[in-house]
C-alpha cells in the first residue's frame, strides 16, 4: 500500500515511488499466463493453446465517468476496471491481464490514489486478473485512467454483435436502470454514500459487477452479445445495426431494477431502464431452440424481445406496451460528442 508514503506527504510522491508501490501491491495477482509484468518495457502474456486474444480499452475521466466530490475513490477504481472486464464478458472471454495508465494532478492527495487501488485491485483479485503494466503522467488538473484489458477465448468462439439472426430471441442478464437510479441518488445525497468503501450488492452504479462467468457460459448458447454500458436503447441499436436486423421489445418483460422503481414513476423508471446506461449487464440473442434457463450462476436471465428482418417501413426498435401500443424506441442512451446525450 501507499500507507508509508501517505504518512510522509499528503500529496503524491514522485513517479518512481508511485510505480514501486503499485508494483508491490499488484505482485500477488500474478498468474501462469503472465510471464513478465511490471518492471520491463513490455509485458509477456502466454494464452492457452488453441485460444485467441481479445483486447479492449476504456477511459475513465474525472468529471465524465466519476466525480471526486461524489464517488468514493474505491468506487472510481472498481468502476475503471469493471468497464474493461465487462467488454471481455460480452465477447465470452476470460481475462488474462489488464494495463492501467494514469494521468494525475501533482497535488492529488496520496490517500486518494491509495484508495483507488484498493477498489481496483480488490475487483482484480476477485476475478484473478493481474495488473501487468501501464503508465503514469502528470495531468494539468483532472484525473484520467485508461484501462486496457486482455482476454482469451477458444478460437472461433467470440460472440460478435454482427452474428444475430432473424427470429433470435433477445435476453438480458440481471436488471436495468439501477446504475442510473443510484447515480441520481448519489448526486442528491452524496454524504449518504461516502462510507461505501467496499463493493457490496445493491450498488450497481458505485460497484457494478462484470458478468464474466455468465459471458463464458453463453459462448455455446448465444449468437450475438454486447454489454449494456450506454443504455439498452443505444446498445441494442448497435447490435441491430451490426447484424442488419431490427428488434421488438416487450415492455412488460423488461427487468427494471427496484432502485429505479423506488426512485421514480413507472414511466421514468422505464426511461432509466432503456436509456440510463452503465448497468454492465449482458444483452444477447439466441435461437428459440436454445435452452436458456432463468438464471446463470445465480444471475437472473430475462427474455425481453425478438429480432426480425429490417424493413424501411418500420423503426429499428419497437416497444410493445401492456395496453397494446407499438412505440418506436430511439437510441437515447449515452453518446460522446452528442449535444442530446
Amino acid at each position: 500500500m501507499l500507507a508509508s508514503i501517505v504518512k510522509r506527504t499528503r500529496i503524491l510522491p514522485g513517479e518512481l515511488a508511485i510505480i514501486h508501490d503499485i508494483r508491490r501491491r499488484a505482485a500477488s495477482a500474478r498468474t501462469s499466463s503472465l510471464i513478465a509484468g511490471i518492471g520491463d518495457d513490455c509485458a509477456i502474456i502466454r494464452p492457452k493453446a488453441g485460444y485467441e486474444i481479445c483486447v479492449t480499452t476504456d477511459f475513465s475521466l474525472e468529471g465524465r465517468h466519476f466525480h471526486r466530490d461524489l464517488h468514493p475513490p474505491e468506487s472510481a477504481g472498481h468502476r475503471c476496471l469493471a468497464r474493461g472486464l465487462s467488454d471481455l464478458a460480452a465477447m465470452g472471454a476470460e481475462p488474462l491481464a489488464v494495463f492501467l495508465s494514469l494521468a494525475l494532478p501533482a497535488r492529488l492527495p496520496a490517500a486518494w490514489l491509495d484508495r483507488f487501488f484498493d477498489g481496483f485491485l480488490s475487483l482484480a483479485a476477485r476475478h484473478r486478473v493481474p495488473l501487468a503494466g501501464g503508465d503514469t503522467a502528470e495531468s494539468p488538473g483532472l484525473i484520467c485512467a485508461d484501462i486496457v484489458a486482455i482476454g482469451q477465448l477458444p478460437r472461433g468462439h467470440a460472440r460478435l454483435r454482427s452474428a444475430a439472426r432473424p427470429g433470435d430471441l433477445l435476453y438480458v442478464t440481471g436488471c436495468l436502470g439501477g446504475s442510473a437510479a443510484e447515480l441520481l441518488a448519489l448526486s442528491r445525497h452524496p454524504k449518504k454514500f461516502r462510507g461505501l468503501a467496499k463493493a457490496a450488492p445493491g450498488h450497481p452504479h458505485l460497484y457494478p459487477e462484470p458478468r464474466l462467468a455468465q459471458g463464458r457460459r453463453l459462448r455455446s448458447l448465444a449468437h450475438a452479445m454486447i454489454d449494456i454500458s450506454d443504455g439498452l436503447s443505444t446498445d441494442l441499436t448497435h447490435l441491430c445495426e451490426e447484424s442488419g436486423l431490427a428488434a421488438t421489445l416487450e415492455e412488460a418483460a423488461l427487468p427494471i431494477n427496484p432502485l429505479a422503481l423506488s426512485a421514480a414513476s413507472r414511466k421514468e423508471a422505464l426511461a432509466l431502464a432503456l436509456n440510463g446506461g452503465e448497468d454492465y449487464e449482458l444483452l444477447f440473442t439466441a435461437s428459440p431452440r436454445a435452452k436458456i434457463g432463468r438464471s446463470f450462476l445465480g444471475v437472473p436471465i430475462h427474455r425481453i424481445g425478438v429480432l426480425r428482418k429490417r424493413t424501411r417501413k418500420q423503426p429499428l426498435i419497437l416497444l410493445n406496451t401492456p395496453d397494446g401500443r407499438r412505440i418506436p424506441v430511439i437510441a437515447a442512451g449515452w453518446q460522446h460528442f452528442h449535444s442530446g446525450s
